[in-house]
């Protein structure tokens, strides 16, 4: 599988992000981009998620699922966790299963990220780290090949943040892809890195 990005243009609000954008990531690996605030980090990853357009060049998924779109086979874990504060912790996650459409079980997931002591409680109660890992329980519990990560470790205590590591290292050993965007390490010591330059 391979995630190819030629002469890849954003525009936002009129005003051009970045543009004639390269880069190709392969099974197995990781890519971490960074660049200053402004610079279109969080928007290339929403792109490749299909949130955003694009508005020149192409990106190209080969080897995936070719019966499905490029953001059907990826996940995207943005600056804000989706959830539904009166839903329990539990029925959060069984929501995004049915949402997203899976097999895996998700008390596994909830074990996982360290979350099944408090699964029947509302997420509105949740802290910003519990929140944040109920948003990575996700990854684990609808297989995607492809992650997105917007500053995955904001919020997660150093804990957290191995745990995390350990799920990326597992998920690349798998041959899945992570497109990750940070201003500090993630916990990827073989990670490829793009810089994107500062906003006009």
């Amino acid at each position: 599988m391979r995630l190819e990005a030629s002469d890849l243009a954003c525009i936002r609000g009129g005003r051009e992000v970045f543009s004639r954008l390269g880069f190709a990531v392969a099974g197995g690996e990781a890519l971490v981009v960074t660049g200053r605030n402004g610079a279109g980090k969080s928007s290339l990853l929403r792109m490749i998620a299909g949130l955003v357009q694009v508005a020149a060049g192409k990106l190209a998924l080969t080897g995936g699922n070719y019966e499905l779109p490029l953001a059907e086979q990826a996940h995207y874990l943005g600056h804000q966790d989706a959830l539904k504060p009166s839903l329990s912790v539990q029925e959060n996650l069984d929501f995004w299963v049915r949402y997203l459409g899976t097999s895996a079980g998700t008390p596994d997931a909830l074990t996982t990220v360290g979350l099944h002591r408090v699964a029947g409680l509302p997420a509105g109660y949740l802290s910003a780290g519990q929140r944040r890992r109920l948003s990575i329980a996700r990854l684990i519990a609808v297989k995607r090949p492809i992650w997105l990560l917007d500053e995955p470790t904001s919020a997660l205590d150093s804990a957290a943040q191995q745990r995390l590591a350990d799920l990326m290292r597992s998920h690349l050993a798998g041959g899945g892809m992570i497109v990750a965007a940070a201003h500090g390490a993630i916990g990827l010591e073989t990670a490829r890195e793009l810089s994107l330059g500062a906003a006009a």
